[in-house]
């Protein structure tokens, strides 16, 4: 394939450029030429699940692909924070105070619909020109604007203390581990995000997508 797109299941404990620069090695290697490839949205390091690569002239529309709403499944962890927001960081206690179920219902339903969100600063989003998690890593302070974003729906999938574990269908631009944090900071707890997993893109499903060890990529 020189045009058009693959899905790709990523796994875990690698960054989406690194996705796009093993993909582009082996087209590129099957085509006997340099072939272009981008991706749509990133996926922490952490993250796993549906990403959509563009290739060859599709590369040109792949700002299309990131408007679109996705479905992720996540883990959240109550008690503790993470400078990060995920397992990344560094982990502080903030507190053994264990919510009841109807409290994390409630919680849930107030980050359901039209809220505000600031997205963390160690994310790909850019400041004066600059991606702010290598602000963030210089150990300059970093200020990403709050924005508007939707959560079409916040299903509980399972709780049992300390986890919690959420399906949600969210606007572009939504960051889960940010959800995380608000949660567990209306939960008068902390929190932060242990899992996540992409499950969809508008219609395009994880089930569709290639594992990398599928296109002969084995690291």
């Amino acid at each position: 394939m020189t045009d058009g797109v693959i899905l790709i299941d990523k796994p875990a404990g690698m960054t989406s450029f690194g996705v796009v620069a093993r993909v582009r090695r082996v087209l590129s290697r099957q085509n006997n030429k340099k072939v272009k490839v981008g991706h749509t949205g990133t996926l922490d390091p952490f993250a796993t699940g549906l990403m959509i690569l563009v290739i060859g002239k599709e590369c040109k529309n792949a700002g299309n692909y990131s408007k679109m709403d996705k479905v992720y499944e996540a883990t959240i962890r109550l008690g503790q924070t993470s400078t990060t927001g995920d397992i990344e960081g560094e982990i502080t206690d903030v507190s053994d105070k264990i919510p009841t179920i109807d409290e994390v219902k409630t919680a849930l339903a107030k980050f359901t619909g039209e809220i505000t969100q600031r997205p963390p600063i160690y994310s790909a989003i850019k400041i004066d020109g600059q991606r702010a998690y290598d602000l963030a890593r210089a150990g300059k302070t970093v200020e990403v604007p709050e924005r508007q974003i939707k959560v079409h729906s916040l299903e509980l999938i399972d709780y049992i203390y300390p986890e919690i574990r959420i399906k949600t269908h969210v606007s572009s631009g939504t960051y889960i581990r940010t959800l995380a944090e608000d949660i567990g900071e209306y939960l008068g707890t902390g929190a932060y995000c242990t899992q996540l997993r992409r499950i969809s893109i508008a219609d395009w499903n994880v089930n569709q997508a290639k594992l990398l060890s599928e296109m002969g990529i084995i690291d």
